[in-house]
């Protein structure tokens, strides 16, 4: 009789890990259904554990496991954005449109709820948690711009762009993700420094943006 292959042993995992894996679980269902559609046992099941377990760590229920994972969703958003400055700026733009794409690419249908709204879990709170990333990618863009206090034409052109970004992802996926992610990102780029050229025409300051920008090598 040959012998058994030893039971792994078991690890009870951290507050922290086992919270992780609860999201993790959680963000996994959201990327590929809308969130009205998970439930707490779809949840469960996802991360191996029982019902009370997930209730043990959100005891508001799915209102809460929903909005801390899309905190957590959130987070990884505004990273993408977060890109050395170094080097000219349309390779860092592209860059960072490249992991904003990927994530889009990655959560898809759970993408389009978590920005389209309309949820029973939507709340004041989520809201202002999505438009925090917004604001936190304009930033992002205005700093890799290098103005140190950018003007209300530029950040209102930028902010114009971060919205276009959103709702072009959102197309995308409706599309069938056509064209090819690389298109849309390079299609993206070209948008900017439309805006930016139209915005020049009434702004002095992103004049001078756009004539550092076709100087830059």
């Amino acid at each position: 009789m040959s012998p058994q292959a030893p039971t792994p042993a078991y690890r009870r995992l951290s507050v922290e890990e086992r919270r992780s894996q609860l999201l993790d679980a959680a963000l996994s269902l959201f990327a590929h259904r809308a969130p009205d559609e998970v439930s707490l046992d779809d949840v469960a099941e996802a991360a191996g554990v029982s019902r009370p377990l997930v209730y043990r760590y959100f005891p508001g229920g799915k209102q809460q496991l929903y909005e801390a994972a899309l905190r957590s969703a959130a987070d990884e958003l505004r990273h993408c954005f977060d890109e050395p400055h170094e080097g000219p700026l349309l390779p860092r733009l592209s860059r960072a449109l490249d992991r904003y794409l990927a994530f889009v690419d990655q959560h898809d249908t759970g993408f389009s709820a978590l920005l389209q709204g309309g949820s029973v879990v939507e709340t004041s709170r989520t809201t202002a948690i999505v438009d925090g990333v917004r604001r936190a990618a304009a930033q992002h863009i205005i700093s890799h711009l290098g103005v140190a206090e950018p003007g209300p034409r530029l950040r209102m052109t930028t902010r114009m762009w971060i919205t276009a970004v959103e709702a072009a992802s959102l197309i995308w996926l409706d599309e069938g993700k056509r064209p090819p992610v690389d298109e849309l990102r390079d299609w993206l780029v070209e948008q900017f420094l439309a805006l930016l050229e139209v915005t020049a025409r009434r702004d002095a300051q992103t004049e001078s943006l756009v004539r550092a920008l076709a100087a830059d090598p």
